[in-house]
């Protein structure tokens, strides 16, 4: 079939009118490019996964004031972190953000990043629940999910572009917009209650205090009405969370 009439054919199917010249309506390299895209974002290996958000973490930390190991922070995290190097297939990579804001994140690669405002506020098992909650994000997959929702988009489609089986370079600004869709992004009330399942499974699994898991959603309730919290804007409804989980502690 001659290119003119494949094209007439995809203008006709995509409802555009052929009453102009259809090679000024319709490009059908940028729709098979798109199509590419599109298919590469729902078939993103490990390996891709895994650079991508290796690429993302490290301009993270890049941004902020990441505490070094003789810092009480670090310290602290590491102690009450013991013996989760590797965790439920993930191996585990903790630092802390020494900034005020109360917030804590993870990654589909193992990065758990807990701000040190967090642990100013809450206790070492209230830190582990949130720990516990943040890798559930990851092994639910939410994370997956949403790197590729956020590839679909035009500005990222290019983003991860493979090479043998490996993540491409992404360029810096394509690594905030893909934090801020990722990782920062608002969580549903059902992802939150998987989140937190599987914290209340870790937190027994671990013999840490489970009653941990109330209290700090209790803390996070309470600073809805004062302390601003960046937390509050990725995961809602703590008070909510809070009862539900009230109903789990052995």
């Amino acid at each position: 079939m001659d290119r003119r009439k494949l094209l007439t054919l995809a203008t006709l199917a995509s409802g555009v009118s052929a009453v102009s010249p259809v090679w000024a309506q319709f490009d059908l390299g940028k729709m098979l490019d798109a199509g590419k895209d599109l298919a590469k974002s729902e078939s993103l290996s490990d390996e891709e996964l895994k650079s991508a958000f290796d690429q993302m973490s490290a301009e993270m930390d890049s941004q902020n004031q990441v505490a070094p190991a003789g810092n009480p922070y670090a310290k602290r995290l590491a102690k009450l972190t013991s013996g989760l190097g590797t965790h439920d297939g993930l191996k585990m990579n903790f630092k802390v953000y020494l900034t005020p804001e109360i917030n804590a994140f993870a990654m589909a690669n193992g990065t758990i990043r807990v701000y040190s405002g967090l642990m100013d506020k809450f206790t070492d098992d209230e830190v582990r629940y949130v720990i516990g909650h943040e890798i559930g994000h990851v092994k639910a997959g939410h994370t997956k999910a949403r790197i590729q929702t956020a590839l679909r988009t035009s500005a990222l489609r290019n983003a991860v572009a493979s090479s043998n089986g490996k993540a491409g370079a992404i360029a810096s600004s394509q690594l905030g917009d893909l934090f801020e869709k990722v990782v920062r992004a608002q969580h549903s009330q059902s992802n939150e209650r998987e989140a937190d399942d599987y914290a209340m499974a870790f937190m027994k699994a671990k013999r840490y205090d489970s009653k941990a898991c109330v209290s700090a959603l209790e803390k996070l309730a309470a600073m809805s009405g004062g302390d601003s919290t960046s937390f509050l804007s990725t995961h809602p409804s703590p008070k909510e969370r809070a009862d539900r989980m009230k109903t789990q502690v052995a």
